[in-house]
């Protein structure tokens, strides 16, 4: 199952969900790449607003309404799937403001909850990362040397599991030949019990300093497994303020749309 968390009162762009992006709203591009997603049985839109759930049926989506206290995107997940009459084994949040992710992305999380990881090692998340380039790296640190906070990156171990998240870039390298950069994509897979156990324990000390939600999995020793992705060229912004809406927009006429 796939889960969009949805919401209409965003604090920097008010009824975001509903935006119209290139001839179609945000809501339904994001809908779309999640039905382009094979093995997938429902995909639902989590909202706590009735104008983004009529928006939903309007073109042929199903919503569940969740409350207005969900604090984030996996708070409104757990809700979702609480008013369901049946739990599924596994659910992949996939934030409503993620325009531009690839379906092969979200594809893979999907693959990786279905079997098991290389290691033997339980996942209970699975989220995915892109290896960068050493030019991709280089603009990286720039922009955080220039005080840009987006951005995150991830270290992984040997059998394929997230070590740490980090605003900063990771690891430092001393040789760039020895360890590649990777870079986090905003996308998660749990397992069921994960889910609830994740939504139900507290915020962690380097959670609330590096304001990354992820790295409470890690603190509370949860097995977050990384899966290395292409984005075959494709640019991965999100929609956050009214102004990103013409980048986006810039983007799909230069690469072209991602679901026909």
């Amino acid at each position: 199952m796939i889960v969009i968390p949805s919401r209409y009162g965003s604090t920097r762009f008010p009824g975001k969900p509903l935006a119209p992006v290139a001839g179609r709203s945000l809501l339904e591009r994001v809908w779309r790449i999640a039905r382009a997603v094979r093995g997938v049985e429902r995909v639902l839109v989590a909202t706590d607003d009735p104008r983004i759930a009529a928006h939903a049926a309007s073109f042929g989506g199903e919503a569940v309404s969740t409350p207005e206290s969900c604090r984030n995107g996996t708070e409104r997940a757990e809700a979702a799937l609480a008013a369901l009459d049946f739990a599924p084994d596994a659910v992949v949040n996939l934030q409503g403001d993620a325009v531009l992710t690839p379906p092969w992305v979200v594809q893979a999380v999907v693959d990786a909850l279905a079997a098991p990881a290389p290691s033997g090692r339980r996942a209970e998340v699975v989220t995915p990362a892109t290896v960068l380039d050493e030019a991709a790296v280089a603009r990286l640190v720039a922009s955080k040397a220039g005080g840009e906070v987006g951005g995150t990156t991830v270290t992984v171990g040997l059998d394929g599991f997230a070590l740490y998240f980090s605003k900063a870039v990771i690891p430092f390298r001393r040789d760039p030949s020895r360890a590649p950069v990777r870079k986090h994509i905003g996308l998660y897979g749990f397992r069921r019990e994960a889910l609830a156990r994740l939504v139900a324990l507290p915020p962690t000390p380097l959670e609330l300093a590096e304001g990354l939600e992820q790295l409470r999995a890690l603190e509370h020793g949860l097995g977050v497994r990384v899966v290395e992705v292409d984005l075959r060229g494709r640019s991965t912004l999100a929609i956050d303020a009214p102004a990103d809406v013409a980048r986006v927009e810039a983007a799909i006429r230069a690469e072209g749309e991602l679901v026909p």
